[in-house]
């Protein structure tokens, strides 16, 4: 096995753990930072990003892209970014195959990871990885199971194989919309769950909107092509369970400081702020009722208090399930 991961935060740090593991393993781990890069491969750990998990010895570190021979890239980095490193390197990842492992929704054009890379590099070849996961869970090696999505069948089951270990198990699934969206969209829910807890509005108050959520979640994706089946699993409901459930989701430790209006650290990667906006907008374009997420986007470009969002919502007109 030769695989590289690019990007050396929690997530891609997580994946090099877990496919460096086996002496037989092979991973590299590439940041854009040399100091980073060097730091991690005296120290044996991302002391950065992932601190406290030691990297296994079949991890490799590197800060020169062109350094890497692997032909399975890994592109483990924010939503936001994906578009214009893949536009700055061409070249370099032309004939690799691809593997999103984003969850978000591009700002500027719209779509998916996997979208992104086939508008950005039409001949490429490319999948995604995602599903309900923390990146210590992952790294430390705990049971932790994934959708690896792909168009091509015949590369997904290839992926699978290639891609899966003794602890991370990977579902094969050729529904990449359902896929990038059930990953997208639970980062808003979960957003907005982070809200309900944080303003003290009660267990009973983020049950009903995690269902709401997973209504809205469905509506969207099925209207985009995506397959009921695929959002039921683990890259939709699965994601959105554990993202909503727990203080380890950055989206919802986000979404309880804008709920209890406690102070943020700005450094952190939220994708599900900009996903908001994102979905907001596509909403919008198709005239859809998305209205959990557009409060969601209201109160992250500041127009709604939580107050407000909360009135707003129990206003709406009383509906068949």
């Amino acid at each position: 096995m030769s695989v590289a991961i690019l990007g050396a935060g929690a997530f891609g740090t997580a994946l090099a753990c877990a496919l460096g593991q086996d002496a037989a393993g092979r991973a590299t781990l590439w940041t854009r930072d040399a100091n980073h890069a060097r730091d991690m491969a005296r120290l044996r750990e991302n002391t950065r990003r992932l601190p406290g998990i030691p990297l296994p010895d079949g991890v490799q570190i590197t800060h020169d892209l062109a350094s890497i021979d692997a032909q399975t890239l890994l592109l483990a980095m924010p939503m936001q970014a994906m578009r214009g490193f893949l536009q700055d390197h061409e070249t370099f990842l032309k004939d690799r195959v691809l593997v999103a492992c984003s969850k978000g929704i591009d700002l500027d054009l719209l779509l998916g990871p996997v979208g992104v890379i086939t508008q950005t590099l039409p001949d490429a070849r490319a999948a995604l990885l995602t599903g309900p996961s923390f990146a210590h869970d992952i790294a430390r090696g705990l049971p932790t199971a994934l959708t690896l999505a792909c168009e091509d069948a015949g590369l997904g089951k290839a992926l699978q194989l290639e891609l899966s270990t003794n602890a991370l198990r990977l579902y094969r699934n050729t529904d990449v919309t359902g896929a990038e969206l059930g990953g997208a969209l639970k980062n808003v829910i979960a957003i907005a769950a982070g809200m309900v807890i944080g303003a003290e509005m009660g267990e009973s108050a983020r049950a009903a909107l995690m269902a709401r959520g997973y209504a809205e979640m469905q509506r969207l994706a099925l209207s985009l092509g995506a397959q009921p089946d695929t959002l039921a699993g683990l890259s939709g409901l699965g994601d959105l369970i554990l993202t909503c459930g727990s203080d380890k989701s950055r989206n919802f430790r986000y979404g309880f400081a804008l709920g209890s209006g406690a102070e943020f650290d700005t450094t952190t990667t939220v994708e599900g702020a900009a996903t908001a906006r994102a979905v907001a907008r596509l909403a919008q374009s198709r005239g859809m009722d998305m209205p959990i997420t557009r409060m969601v986007a209201a109160m992250i470009e500041g127009y709604l208090t939580v107050t407000e969002a909360r009135d707003a919502l129990l206003a709406r007109p009383l509906i068949e399930e």
